[in-house]
């Protein structure tokens, strides 16, 4: 064990690890996330994308949203979402080109480029 941690730390700190790869373990987040991976994206087309009902999508949507992987926009009524953290997308691309190797098959999201995030600073 590392000596700069105490052992509270050290739990709370890997608690707080599992509660984020719990966000990356359901197969539907991971979709959505692939579909918003090449920039903003409506929640009715990433509906489509998904191939899952509304309500599923957007309870998986909510929670990336809340865990600020991904950010919004709102225009009148369209809500539109885009990656805020590309390092989740990072890991996401790094997981699906190991597991991919391993099971012998090619990953569509190795490769796939990330669109750089605008982040808003709140002014002072």
């Amino acid at each position: 064990m590392d000596k700069n941690f105490n052992k509270e730390e050290m739990s709370v700190l890997f608690e707080e690890v599992a509660n984020y790869f719990s966000l990356l373990c359901e197969p539907t987040r991971l979709k959505i996330l692939y579909a918003v991976c090449n920039g903003e994206r409506s929640v009715g087309d990433i509906v489509n994308e998904v191939e899952s009902t509304q309500a599923n999508v957007s309870r998986q949507i909510n929670m990336l949203y809340r865990a600020k992987i991904l950010a919004r926009r709102k225009d009148g009524t369209q809500v539109y979402y885009r990656v805020d953290d590309e390092k989740t997308v990072d890991l996401c691309k790094s997981v699906c080109g190991r597991v991919a190797a391993q099971i012998g098959v090619q990953s569509p999201v190795v490769e796939l480029p990330v669109v750089a995030t605008t982040r808003r600073i709140a002014s002072r």
